[in-house]
This record gives structure tokens, sequence and C-alpha cells, in this order.
């Protein structure tokens, strides 16, 4: 039995469909890249026959015509982190409008690692690095080396580095701190992050500022340290609730660190607001359905991602960047935050 005839065109090439769009092979290279040198009408119908023929690019051919791989390799510090997650979506979102495809990689916080890694993708020949809560700071010489730009989101590492996109971590920290002296809280605690990453000196740099604005005197024993998870936010605010007085209110260096110390509060039979008000840091998306939700300071973490990819697409361009890029947080207010007056009264 003879096998069936498909007119299709199976794995079509770009002078398959020139042949049948009636146009030069150049004309269909510069249609399928969305070149304004070519008609909007002549790159839908370029467009059309192209998926009825199935046809695919070649990616190895373009990358040697154009030098580009048009992949962006992107590292964490551990993919199961929600800010991670949404950071990488909104680099994901902007790499898809430009279709850009991503290298992602855990550094798992670890220094080295995240040096083999960013070592790793630029000999994969990617065209441009992204590093989220870099432990390493500056990439000088691997830029020099590669030639590969490289970008930094939130980096950890007190260094000059190259390009960057961060959090106004200071401003951020004031105004939830300052808040919480607003409400009429004077026994404020922080909760930061005891490895001593770089956002931690700043956010606390910030509570420390607003305490002084607000005339209220710095108190060490109202600092303690977790590891910016659950369980040691959990653990830290133990040794905070084990002090007489009591701190009447508490900015903590992340959301995870928040949710901890709710659960470390409950656990001793105190609520909140009711007893202690408590402000997080980040906005992540467990932040509205803790119990209560989480008054905190929000970091546009998609849009960060985005405008780190978009820093990277303007370096590959030449265009003249920024070095670096502050974003302002935004505290949003919810229900684990209430006056002194209320609760004391």
């Amino acid at each position: 039995m003879n096998a069936p005839k498909h007119s299709a065109i199976r794995h079509a090439s770009i002078k398959d469909i020139a042949r049948l769009a009636g146009v030069s092979h150049s004309t269909v290279s510069r249609a399928l890249r969305e070149s304004p040198l070519v008609s909007e009408e002549t790159r839908e119908r370029i467009r059309r026959i192209a998926n009825q023929h199935g046809y695919r690019p070649n990616a190895a051919a373009r990358e040697l015509v154009t030098r580009r791989s048009s992949i962006i390799g992107v590292v964490v510090t551990n993919i199961a982190d929600p800010f991670a997650a949404e950071v990488v979506l909104g680099i994901d979102d902007a790499a898809n409008e430009r279709r850009y495809s991503l290298l992602l990689a855990n550094s798992n916080a670890d220094p080295e690692r995240e040096m083999r890694v960013v070592h790793s993708f630029a000999e994969r020949r990617v065209d441009g690095i992204i590093v989220t809560s870099s432990r390493v700071g500056a990439y000088v010489e691997t830029v020099s080396e590669t030639r590969v730009p490289i970008v930094m989101l939130n980096n950890q590492h007190p260094s000059e580095f190259l390009y960057s996109v961060i959090i106004d971590n200071f401003s951020a920290a004031f105004d939830a701190a300052s808040y919480l002296a607003q409400l009429g809280h004077r026994r404020i605690a922080y909760i930061g992050d005891r490895l001593g990453f770089q956002s931690d000196s700043e956010r606390f740099g910030g509570y420390c500022a607003a305490l002084e604005k607000a005339k209220i005197q710095f108190d060490p024993g109202l600092v303690v340290h977790g590891d910016g998870k659950i369980a040691g936010g959990a653990d830290a605010v133990a040794a905070l609730l084990d002090l007489r007085p009591r701190p009447t209110a508490i900015f903590c260096y992340n959301d995870m660190t928040a949710l901890g110390a709710l659960s470390t509060i409950a656990a001793h039979g105190l609520r909140v607001p009711h007893d202690i008000s408590i402000i997080g840091f980040d906005d992540l998306f467990v932040a509205q359905t803790a119990h209560p939700p989480l008054t905190t300071v929000r970091q546009p973490m998609r849009e960060m991602g985005r405008i780190a990819f978009e820093t990277l697409i303007q370096l590959l361009a030449g265009a003249h960047v920024q070095p670096s890029r502050k974003i302002k947080g935004e505290l949003i207010v919810r229900q684990s935050t209430a006056p002194y007056a209320e609760i004391h009264s």
C-alpha cells in the first residue's frame, strides 16, 4: 500500500516559503523578523503561508547570521522562592514579546555556584544574563572577557557593578517604620536577616532613620534576626515576645519573616493587630491571604523583571543605559496594623 500523499510541506525552508509567496527569500526572512521594511499585508501573507506549511526557523542558522542566540540566562537564588518566581514571570513575559527564550538556573544563594552558572551561561553563548539577589556582586572581569552584558536585580553584594535594577530599600523601610510611628507606636522592633545581605542593611537603615525622625530612641534590644524564611521569622520573634515591655509593633525584613512571626504570635495567645502590629516587605501573593491580611511594602516584582530584561535589550542594541535603576516601593495597608491608642486604651 502506498503512503498517502500530503499537500503540506514538512519542515519547509525559507526558500520554500519564498517560492509559494512569490517573493525573494530575503523578503521572507525580513517578514518573519517583523521588519518594517516589509508591508504589513505581505508580512501577514508570509506568516500565514509559513504556518500552513509548518515552517520553523533554524535557530543555529539564524545565530550564524545574526551572531545572536535569542536566549537570556537567568540566575535566581531559588525558583521555589515566591519573590524569584514573580520576577521570572516578568522577565519571561517581556522575553516572549520579543521572541527570546530563557535559560534558568538556581544559585542556592551560594556565591561559588552563582559564579559557575554565570560562566556556564556565557559559554553557552547567551545574549545576556540577569542575576537576581546576587551574592557575588561585580562581574566586571566576566563581562570584559565574554562581552556578555549582565544586569543585576536586587544585588545583595555591596560593590560596584555594571547595571542594576533594585528596590529603594532605604526609603521603603523608612515609610514602613514611619507609618508605625504615625500610628502611635513607640516600641517598634525590627526582624532582619542574619546573613547580612545588602538589602537588610538598607532596610535597617531606613528603620533607624524613621525612629530618629519620630524622636524615638533606638533600642538595640528590639532588633533581632531571622534568615528571611518563615521558620527564621517564627524563631526570631519569640525573643521579642519575651521582652518586658513587649514591642507593640514589628517591621519585618520580608513577608516570609512576617508570616513566621504571625504564627509564633498566635501560638503565644496574642492577636495581630490587637496586641502587636506587623509590617512585611515584598507583597507576595500570600500576604493578602494571611490571617490577618498583611500590611507590607510592595515590590513591583514582575515590573522589575521586565525592566531588567529591557535593560539587557538596550545594552544589546548599543543604547546608552543608566547604570542603576532604583524602583520605589509602595506601602500597602491591610489588617495587620492598627493605632496604638486603639489597642492599648
